[in-house]
């Protein structure tokens, strides 16, 4: 168990909450004006699961830093590029979103991993 990696992982869940009623209230607005629900609605989703992800593998795992490495990578370039497509419209930022796809899968390979080789 990791406590660092426990704590970032409750930051982030609360980030995502946060950062979903900003979009629900104050950005919908915006949103519908560049007919972006749904990419920010993805990003949440993503930044969410993710969260959780390094919650759980703080929890569960010993080496869980390394996972959480790269979750909040896939965090911060996935669902940060599309936050920020939804918000300015400004399309190359989509093409961000594979290279954070890339670390969440990474990292879900990494925890697969070590759950194998260290849980009983």
């Amino acid at each position: 168990m990791h406590k660092q990696v426990i704590v970032l992982g409750t930051l982030l869940c609360a980030m995502a909450v946060l950062l979903g009623a900003f979009g629900a209230h104050l950005l919908q607005p915006l949103l519908f004006e560049n007919s972006r629900e749904s990419t920010f609605n993805t990003a949440i989703n993503y930044l969410i699961f993710h969260a959780l992800g390094v919650l759980l593998s703080g929890i569960t795992l010993k080496k869980s830093k390394l996972i959480a490495l790269f979750f909040m990578s896939g965090i911060v370039i996935f669902s940060g590029s599309l936050i920020a497509l939804s918000v300015t419209n400004i399309t190359s930022l989509g093409a961000l979103a594979p290279i954070g796809g890339s670390c969440f899968v990474i990292g879900w390979i990494l925890f697969a991993r070590s759950a194998y080789l260290n849980i009983k």
